[in-house]
């Protein structure tokens, strides 16, 4: 049996490698003592035992020892042998245990889409994978599962993922859809269809803009995700531009509604009649005008490989997008909906440059390209942006 030992400020991992076995548990016992004694504060321990390949009642009292001397106390990368014998036991009972994820491989898979949390790609005929990128935590993997479930729950057709996996080092989501396909890949192929398609999307975003989030909900304010993804980027942008971005957030009216916020096309998949979100790491709640703006950001805006990310050409996006907004305000007067596609363009400045606080990896050139964008696309028409937004108050 061998043992490492880290502190990450406070949180102690002790990595157990080998058999924990009457032979070693002594010693063992000895060496973490040692170890836990020399930290202070120590707030957490968790034993990482993705090599731990056999666990003795020795071994047991030693992991029974820790759960009671320490509050913040897991056992994860529990492999299947091991386990079964925390399991058999009661162990799984007394303390956390997290078990192995099982290892896929996306090699020779089809990519349905690319964004800035992570890729998703088609498993097989009936299964479709989403990796998220390097650095996304496992709280935040779970976090998708839990905002997926608050949705589907509160009646949004919503695809539920049945396992979190490993694809090598990084977290990946694995969804069942049957005979499925992304909307822009319907698109793309079938663009004759796109005035059926654009209504379909149309009326998810109503279905989802229908529901209202209780106020126990879990489902987190995007008004205040906005404003923090908005302060998160001051290190690239003037302080004159970020209070530009606040004054834009701080106009839109407060709501209670269902929000997406990342409703791309390639965000949802069609499965027979009907279109199912699969990805729901941004959902929140508040103004119907956030989350159109964030399609408008996507499908209009979007800076990059447009096709590799969005899966149709710009040209079908605009168009998928101009005549979505014109089913979604259907029966409304000719002025209003022309004011309301003003209103969402204004509030989609906002997510045009707030996407670089998804990850803090991306190139300077990509920070650069956005620069240079907000000077050509928001600077010069700020009086426009400001008269715009100032009409918000008046959309309920």
């Amino acid at each position: 049996m061998t043992l490492q030992f880290t502190n990450n400020e406070g949180h102690a991992i002790i990595t157990l490698c080998g058999r924990l076995d009457t032979s070693s548990a002594m010693q063992t016992q000895a060496e973490i003592n040692q170890f836990l004694s020399a930290q202070s504060p120590v707030l957490s321990v968790t034993v990482n035992a993705a090599e731990l390949e056999y666990v003795s009642s020795s071994g047991l009292r030693i992991l029974l020892s820790l759960t009671k001397q320490y509050k913040d106390f897991k056992l994860v990368e529990v492999n299947a042998d091991v386990y079964d014998v925390l399991n058999m036991t009661g162990f799984v009972k007394i303390m956390c245990v997290e078990r192995a994820l099982r290892q896929m491989s996306v090699e020779g898979c089809e990519i349905l889409g690319v964004g800035g949390v992570g890729t998703v790609y088609r498993y097989n005929d009936d299964t479709i994978i989403k990796v998220f990128r390097d650095g996304t935590t496992i709280d935040e993997v779970r976090t998708e599962i839990t905002m997926s479930k608050e949705a589907f729950v509160m009646g949004m057709p919503t695809a539920i993922s049945f396992d979190i996996v490993k694809v090598g080092a990084q977290y990946g989501l694995v969804y069942e859809l049957l005979h499925a396909d992304t909307l822009s890949s319907l698109i793309m192929h079938h663009s004759e269809r796109i005035h059926e398609y654009a209504r379909m999307y149309a009326n998810l975003f109503r279905q989802l803009h229908a529901i209202q989030v209780p106020a126990d909900s879990c489902v987190p304010d995007a008004l205040e995700h906005e404003r923090k993804q908005v302060l998160h980027i001051r290190r690239y942008f003037s302080q004159e531009n970020i209070d530009l971005l606040l004054q834009i957030l701080d106009a839109v009216p407060a709501g209670n509604r269902l929000l997406h916020l990342d409703l791309q096309a390639k965000n949802a998949m069609v499965q027979g009649d009907e279109l199912m979100l699969i990805d729901m790491g941004e959902v929140g709640y508040g103004h119907p005008v956030l989350d159109l703006a964030h399609a408008y950001s996507s499908l209009i805006l979007f800076v990059g490989d447009y096709e590799a990310v969005i899966g149709m050409p710009r040209e079908l996006g605009k168009q998928l997008f101009d005549l979505a907004i014109d089913y979604y305000f259907e029966g409304q007067p000719a002025d209003i909906i022309a004011l309301r596609k003003q209103q969402i363009a204004a509030v989609a400045n906002i997510r045009n440059y707030s996407w670089l606080a998804l990850s803090d990896s991306f190139t300077e050139a990509v920070i650069q390209q956005c620069q240079q964008l907000f000077n050509e696309r928001v600077i010069p028409h700020r009086d426009h942006i400001l008269n715009v937004i100032s009409t918000l108050k008046e959309w309920c």
